[in-house]
């Protein structure tokens, strides 16, 4: 039976997880060509799961697919939110399910896409059930941060949810502040919410990792960069500056925005920035590959094999 004659199921009622394939791995491994094959052997639409490839403004510089790619097969929720516009894990993971299963229900493949671990997380296994926190909390946590720097509240989380602050970067400004604003709001660290108040999970599938070493990626990295580069990434960014001038609105958080506004504003020069939008890009690479790694449930693959990722596909799909 050819992969393209693989039936896809029907979509469940609401009370249990949606069947999808997730296709996972650090950011340049080849996740949109592996995706599109597998779109077009499975009758497949690809749903982003990227936490940077949300924003509109910035299609070039976070790698979105292409029109000529998205041309191919139907792709959903990428480019949708505005610069000044953050979403939660939660809020992604509800509307990833709720497209997997309106792309069930016209008999499509449900292909959730992206390198953001979290996001694959909370759709497989759940989120954690966090009350609301007061805001006035979060706002003074974010002049902390601003006035202090986000490595010194990241001490401070390391003392008293130790496990959480291990598995997050000294400079991931939006998470330190996060965990720190439930610390004081519920009484309780983040990590205890994770381990005894999650919500059942919205979709169950396989998660397969293209396993990409940094020493395969590095100059894959580097050609990507100067494609971008050369393809107006910076022009992009000038374009998003003159709608959101706010350097902290959450769209210019990511990598490759924050080197181009840097460089914009005339804080660093144009070799700096494609110096520092490198090793940024790099050194998350090499965290998505600790992450993905440490998933039990993950299913590793070779980045430049997709019979393999086919193969796997057809084994794991619905099962």
């Amino acid at each position: 039976m050819s992969l393209r004659a693989t039936p896809v199921p029907a979509a469940p009622p609401a009370s249990r997880p949606a069947p999808v394939i997730c296709l996972a791995g650090p950011t340049g491994a080849g996740k949109t060509a592996a995706a599109l094959l597998l779109a077009e052997a499975l009758d497949g639409e690809v749903i982003n799961a990227d936490s940077r490839q949300v924003y509109a403004d910035f299609p070039l510089i976070t790698a979105q697919p292409s029109p000529e790619e998205r041309a191919r097969c139907g792709h959903h929720l990428y480019g949708f939110l505005p610069a000044t516009q953050k979403i939660s894990a939660g809020q992604w993971a509800e509307q990833a399910a709720a497209r997997a299963r309106q792309l069930l229900a016209r008999g499509r493949t449900p292909l959730l896409v992206g390198g953001t671990g979290l996001y694959f997380q909370t759709l497989l296994r759940g989120i954690a059930q966090i009350p609301p926190v007061d805001p006035a909390i979060a706002a003074r946590l974010q002049a902390r941060l601003e006035a202090e720097g986000a490595p010194a509240l990241h001490g401070e989380l390391a003392a008293a949810d130790p496990a959480y602050a291990a598995r997050i970067h000294p400079h991931d400004r939006q998470r330190i502040g996060r965990a720190l604003e439930v610390l004081e709001g519920t009484g309780r660290p983040f990590s205890w919410w994770h381990a005894n108040a999650m919500s059942p999970p919205l979709c169950r599938g396989p998660l397969l990792v293209l396993n990409a070493d940094l020493a395969w990626l590095e100059p894959r990295l580097a050609r990507r960069l100067d494609l971008m580069l050369a393809a107006g990434a910076l022009d992009e960014a000038r374009q998003a500056l003159s709608r959101c001038d706010d350097p902290a609105a959450p769209g210019w958080s990511g990598i490759g925005a924050a080197e181009a506004l840097a460089h914009l504003q005339g804080r660093i020069s144009l070799e700096q920035c494609r110096s520092l939008w490198l090793r940024n890009t790099r050194a998350y690479a090499k965290r998505q590959l600790t992450w993905f790694r440490a998933r039990a449930e993950a299913i590793f693959l070779p980045p430049d094999d997709p019979a393999a990722v086919l193969a796997q596909a057809r084994r794991h799909w619905a099962c």
